[in-house]
């Protein structure tokens, strides 16, 4: 696997391993694109029925990546509630943006919101003010 430029993958205090900035963000910059196997929604439904874990995202209407095949690194982006970093969408394209700066050694995390994840499946980000469970408010 080639990683997405300024990242590294460690061990994560929150789950497994996570994804690590080994340079500067700053707030509003580009972190990294999102990259795996293109999958059709029926694709998603039966991977989804598999397995709890999963590392798949929504592109578009019908089509979506598979980060744990082929991607760069960024499927090891954990959940946060508190996170650093938020997914944008353009032109079919998922980049991860810094929500602040940045600072080499810290784990990018993202809040997986809206997801493909159960409703619960518990949090481990330990944030203040963690809500318990990835998927709900």
């Amino acid at each position: 696997m080639k990683l997405a430029p300024g990242l590294a993958i460690q061990k994560s205090p929150i789950d497994g391993k996570g994804c690590f900035a080994t340079q500067f963000f700053p707030k509003g910059r580009k972190i990294a694109e999102y990259t795996g196997e293109l999958i059709s929604e029926r694709e998603v439904e039966r991977r989804v029925k598999t397995s709890r874990k999963h590392r798949i995202c929504a592109i578009e209407q019908g089509r979506h990546l598979d980060g744990a095949r082929g991607g760069n690194g960024t499927h090891y982006i954990n959940h946060s509630c508190r996170p650093n970093c938020y997914m944008r969408i353009t032109r079919g394209h998922l980049l991860f943006m810094a929500l602040r700066d940045i600072r080499p050694g810290e784990e990018i995390t993202c809040d997986y919101i809206s997801t493909h994840h159960p409703d619960d499946y518990r949090c481990r980000c330990k944030a203040p003010g963690c809500r318990g469970t990835i998927n709900r408010k």
